[in-house]
């Protein structure tokens, strides 16, 4: 956590900001330890607090030891302003972000004399690049999504709802000791699965259909995503063909990834591939996109994607085709970049799994 404030103060300091308050539940946990549902964090060249109520004040003192906790009564903007006066802060920098309309005026009224500053993509930009600890948490998290698929596909079988599989894989991922799910878990059979993001519904899988799922397990704070699709039955030579194609374009854009490539290049590799063989006008999603504390963060490997891959970073890559009325596939991993190239942290099978 030092390490951390240590960065955002030179971030600070390139600002010239004197004061900087964070209220993004990811941030503040990111910066400070703290798992509560409730709080501020306000940094300032020489000091650090949390800020938060009544309910907290025995959990942010064990989670946040390098912060002073500060318990507000009525309102954690005055608390804000108070702080900032005994250290005779003119200004304030805010996540604008997170916060809305009304929030904001609200912030402006109470700071009185002080100036609130907006800013964005502060801390965002720190969470990035995973540390040692970071990325060991991702690659248990990635390991317990990797278990749920391989014991899924006992259940996947004609009759069962998408729903059924969607729950049975969350049950699987908590009882490996995931906190929850990374994000709604996508289950989507038949002409669904030409649905890129088709949450979980009452259909019932039938022999001929392409299943794609794609879920994560949230652990420690920390998200995996994962998606595979399989074959209920077999396979006609459309759902082959762009089975094929979709794993090729995926492991091309998995070898791709090194330091110094931007997101639109590793975009591009993929793309390009579905785009050659005639499909693509239906890959209409970026290849891929950061993941940690979030499951959707920087960097995006998509056509705007401009920022350049450092090690440290870990990104999902997963291109798709999706075919109205036939169906689609997705084939995603997560992967490290390293100093020299990558590491792929998902390790299901790849190849297309029949189940008959």
């Amino acid at each position: 956590m030092r390490k951390r404030l240590q960065q955002l103060r030179k971030s600070m300091e390139e600002k010239k900001w004197e004061a900087f308050l964070i209220s993004h539940p990811i941030n503040r946990r990111y910066l400070t330890g703290f798992t509560g549902s409730a709080g501020w964090v306000l940094v300032t060249p020489d000091r650090q607090y949390l800020i938060s109520d009544f309910r907290y004040g025995v959990q942010g003192r064990e989670e946040a030891p390098d912060f002073e906790f500060v318990q507000y009564d009525r309102n954690p903007f005055a608390t804000v302003r108070e702080k900032c006066e005994e250290q005779g802060i003119r200004s304030v920098a805010f996540e604008q972000d997170d916060m809305t309309v009304a929030l904001y005026r609200k912030l402006e009224e109470i700071l009185e004399g002080i100036k609130p500053l907006p800013a964005s993509g502060i801390v965002e930009k720190l969470r990035q690049v995973k540390d040692e600890e970071e990325i060991r948490i991702m690659k248990q998290a990635a390991k317990i999504a990797d278990h749920a698929f391989k014991d899924i596909l006992k259940e996947i079988r004609p009759g069962r709802r998408e729903k059924e599989i969607s729950m049975e894989l969350e049950f699987l991922m908590r009882k490996q000791g995931a906190t929850s799910s990374s994000f709604d878990t996508i289950v989507a059979s038949g002409p669904r699965s030409a649905l890129p993001h088709g949450v979980a519904g009452e259909r019932i899988l039938q022999k001929g259909d392409l299943i794609t799922m794609d879920f994560g397990a949230l652990y420690q704070g920390y998200c995996s995503d994962i998606t595979r699709t399989v074959m209920l039955g077999q396979p006609s030579a459309k759902q082959r063909e762009i089975y094929e194609i979709v794993l090729e374009a995926q492991q091309k854009g998995v070898a791709a990834i090194q330091p110094g490539m931007t997101g639109r290049e590793v975009d591009a590799v993929a793309r390009d591939l579905i785009t050659d063989r005639g499909y693509g006008e239906y890959f209409g999603h970026s290849t891929g996109h950061g993941l940690g504390m979030e499951v959707h963060e920087p960097p995006h490997l998509s056509v705007k994607g401009e920022t350049r891959l450092e090690p440290g970073m870990v990104v999902t890559v997963e291109p798709g085709i999706y075919l109205p009325e036939l169906g689609g596939v997705r084939i995603e991993d997560d992967v490290l970049v390293t100093e020299n190239g990558y590491e792929v942290l998902t390790h299901s099978p790849k190849e297309l799994i029949i189940i008959d």
